[in-house]
Order: structure tokens, then C-alpha cells, then sequence
């Protein structure tokens, strides 16, 4: 067996495509497809049943599977402990930040990274939590911060920060507090499933037998706050989603209540694939850089007037 031929594998497996592998890998299609055919020929098994929509695994694929992830672990472990003989810290490292977030630590994590990992290479993905958990499984990322992660064998997540959510609207609503029943009779301006906040309001909701009053349905939070400045509804996000906008002067917004709404920020990883030396220095960096960016300093007062 061949190291590149094991990895390819791999991506192909995860990614549940050839095509998607090849462009992860930067490799070209026919030539990922003839090492994985010569490594089925040297093992002689089929390991991916290919179909129209993409390839799945085979019995024995899904065996190989476990057996390369750990082989593929033990080059990288070895690596990062041949690193460490220099002393320091090697290899590159996958992160997925969701927008709001990525805001406001994207630049104190990279300054901490290049101090702390001068070795190491860091690369920061921005998207929402849901596409962000898949990337997670997939194995696309290495570790990532999602917004109330939806349970899975596949990914272990930790709660390392709750946030209230705010009713979102123009600067001239009035401020204060509003209850949980009182956000169902209004139009919002919601992202699309299986989004999380989406997901964590109509859970909420449902709870005490009501359901949201959805105006317009649009992911991105730039996207959601413009329109609710246009008029078209209220939005329900974070006060660091709105603290991060361009002019966060321009909303009003109101803590929800009776019962409060919280989301919960997760640091999550792969459980199928333990972390690497390197990984793990970054996993506390991001734990790090989160306590003390979100929690330096409370929203100006004029916000949540």
C-alpha cells in the first residue's frame, strides 16, 4: 500500500465523491481514480460501490476506512514529534469559524496562532454552523465553532459560551425586554433549515404551542439585517451579530424572555479522528481567544436601550 493512495481513500470516502476529493486534493479526477482502483487491485476488494450520485462504501471499505484514518494519524503524530524536536509545533490546521464569529476573533486567533505556532500553518473557514458541522464530519476541517450543534455520532462538540438573543428591528422600536410569546406574532426575517437559530426558534416555539410568523426566509446575517432596515420584519439574532454590523447604530433591539432565548456557542471536532499535538495547542487557542474577545467587553448600553 501507498501513503497518497491511502489518503486519497480517505477523501474519496469522506467526501462520498470523486469528484468533491478531487478538487479538495487538488488532484485530477482520473488519476485519484486509478490509485484508489489500484489500491482496491492490491488488496483485492472492492471498497467503494460507485453510483450516479457519487460513491459509497463497501464492507470492506468501511473497515480499510477505520484502519487508514489511525494510520494516517500516526505519519501526522510523527511529524508533529520529529516538529518537536526543533521545538515546536508543526502541520496545518482547519478551522471553521461561523460570520458573526469569524468578526470578531478572525484576527486576535491569527495574531495568537503566528506567536504561539510560528511552525504551524492555520487556515479559517467562514460559513454557517450547519455547512460548517458537515465540513467537520467530512473531515474537510479539523475543528470548528457551531451554533447549537445538532447531535451526532460523528462530531464532539463542548459548550464554551451561551448567548441571549435578541428580538432585531429598526433603532426606533422600544427597547427593553420582550416575552417569547410576543416574537411569534411578529414577521421575521428568519434564515433558511436547517440554520440553527431557525432551528432553535421553532424549537422554543413549538414548546409553548406557538409557531414563528416567517416574512422572509434568507441566510447571512447582512442579508437578514438589511432587510429588517428595509421594513420587511424583525429579525431574532445575537447582539454580537448585530454589534458586528456595519452600523449597528441603526437597530434597536430587545432581549427575548418568559423564557429567554439562549444560543450556545460549541467548539466541536471529529470523533472519528483524534486530534494531533497540533491541533489539540489550537483547540485551547481557540478556547482562549473566544473568553477573551467575546466576553471583554459587554454591548454599548445605546444597543440594548
Amino acid at each position: 500500500m501507498d501513503l497518497k493512495q491511502l489518503e486519497y481513500f480517505v477523501r474519496v470516502a469522506e467526501l462520498g465523491s470523486f469528484t468533491r476529493a478531487s478538487i479538495m486534493i487538488d488532484v485530477a479526477q482520473p488519476a485519484l481514480s486509478r490509485q484508489v482502483r489500484q489500491l482496491e487491485v492490491e488488496l483485492r476488494q472492492n471498497l467503494l460501490t460507485r453510483n450516479g450520485r457519487g460513491v459509497t462504501l463497501t464492507d470492506a471499505g468501511t473497515l480499510l476506512l477505520a484502519h487508514a484514518r489511525g494510520i494516517l494519524h500516526q505519519i501526522e503524530r510523527a511529524k508533529e514529534d520529529l516538529g518537536r524536536m526543533r521545538g515546536a509545533l508543526a502541520g496545518r490546521v482547519a478551522v471553521g469559524l461561523p460570520p458573526s464569529i469569524a468578526k470578531r476573533i478572525a484576527v486576535p486567533l491569527t495574531r495568537a496562532f503566528r506567536q504561539q505556532l510560528p511552525d504551524a500553518r492555520l487556515a479559517i473557514t467562514e460559513a454557517l454552523s450547519s455547512a460548517l458541522q458537515e465540513s467537520v464530519t467530512a473531515g474537510r476541517i479539523d475543528l470548528a465553532l457551531l451554533y447549537n450543534p445538532a447531535p451526532s455520532a460523528d462530531v464532539d462538540s463542548v459548550v464554551i459560551l451561551e448567548e441571549d438573543l435578541y428580538l432585531v428591528g429598526p433603532a426606533t422600536q422600544p427597547g427593553g425586554e420582550v416575552p417569547l410569546r410576543e416574537v411569534a406574532s411578529q414577521p421575521l426575517v428568519i434564515p433558511t433549515q436547517p440554520n440553527s437559530i431557525r432551528m432553535l426558534v421553532e424549537a422554543e416555539l413549538a414548546n409553548i404551542g406557538c409557531r414563528p410568523a416567517i416574512a422572509m426566509e434568507i441566510d447571512g446575517v447582512a442579508a437578514i439585517l438589511d432587510l429588517v432596515i428595509d421594513g420587511v420584519g424583525s429579525a431574532v439574532l445575537s447582539s454580537n451579530a448585530v454589534l458586528t454590523a456595519p452600523r449597528p447604530e441603526a437597530f434597536g433591539i430587545r432581549r427575548i424572555v418568559d423564557p429567554p432565548l439562549r444560543s450556545r456557542l460549541a467548539l466541536a471536532v471529529s470523533s472519528q479522528r483524534p486530534a494531533t499535538l497540533t491541533q489539540q495547542a489550537v483547540l485551547e487557542l481557540v478556547r482562549e481567544v473566544v473568553d477573551q474577545t467575546m466576553n471583554a467587553s459587554p454591548p454599548p448600553v445605546s444597543v440594548l436601550s
